[in-house]
């Protein structure tokens, strides 16, 4: 039954149809002036909609202004080129949306308690140079992505870096060491982070791939575990480069 239904379907579509592909069979080509009716229409409602979310709503996007976007985008689409969408329909939605949005701020600004519930709390990533791995291992970047952020700050060592907090949007916000406290760290060029060492070809500081904890080690092979973290992710010698802004 599935297969003669599948096999009448596929009888029906005459591939690289081009007034298939360019126009609809179902719908007269001066259905075309509709549409841009209803794309203009949309396109002014959408400039309202973020107008009236502020400046934040096309820069880094909270988790509600995110759905919010995702659902006003979903409803301008479906007003743009579906015949049997209304106009009316669309803008009920947004309507309804963007009403929920200003509730939602008021309600985080009178009861901060909603907002962290929602949107969650700045998480504190790195303090004095290290990392806290249990709190790092709960937020949503890896290694890699960290340090990719940093290193757009002119940041070469974890050294560098007095306090780093992962913001509830996402964003990273960073406070430095003044020149004459920064301290010896974790290199994160990606030649060299990404090539921890499990050999030590000499005596020194090294630092611990996970969490950048600093200790002197002996040459030979690295600590089965961080005293600090408790990985094995290997160990880099560290960067004492000054931070130049």
């Amino acid at each position: 039954m599935t297969l003669a239904y599948l096999a009448l379907l596929a009888a029906d579509i005459m591939p690289f149809d081009w007034q298939r592909l360019w126009l609809s069979t179902e719908m007269p080509a001066s259905f075309m002036f509709e549409i841009a009716f209803r794309c203009i229409v949309m396109f002014l409602l959408t400039i309202a909609a973020l107008r009236i979310s502020g400046k934040r709503g096309v820069r880094q996007l909270s988790l509600f202004e995110f759905a919010l976007i995702l659902v006003l985008g979903s409803a301008a689409g479906d007003a743009t080129i579906y015949h049997d969408t209304p106009l009316l329909h669309a803008v009920v939605v947004f309507v309804v949306i963007i009403a929920l949005y200003v509730l939602f701020n008021y309600l985080t600004d009178k009861y901060p308690r909603i907002e962290r519930m929602l949107e969650g709390e700045s998480e504190l990533i790195i303090i004095e140079g290290e990392i806290d791995l249990p709190a790092f291992t709960k937020s949503s970047l890896t290694g890699q992505e960290l340090c990719g952020q940093l290193r757009q700050l002119q940041v070469e060592h974890l050294g560098q870096v007095r306090r780093l907090y992962i913001e509830a949007t996402g964003e990273i916000s960073v406070f430095f060491f003044e020149p004459k406290h920064e301290r010896p760290g974790l290199p994160i060029w990606p030649e060299l982070y990404l090539a921890p060492l499990y050999q030590l070809p000499a005596a020194g500081a090294y630092a611990c791939h996970a969490c950048a904890t600093v200790r002197e080690l002996p040459a030979g092979p690295t600590p089965a575990h961080c005293p600090r973290c408790h990985q094995a992710n290997g160990w880099l010698p560290v960067c004492a480069t000054p931070r130049v802004a």
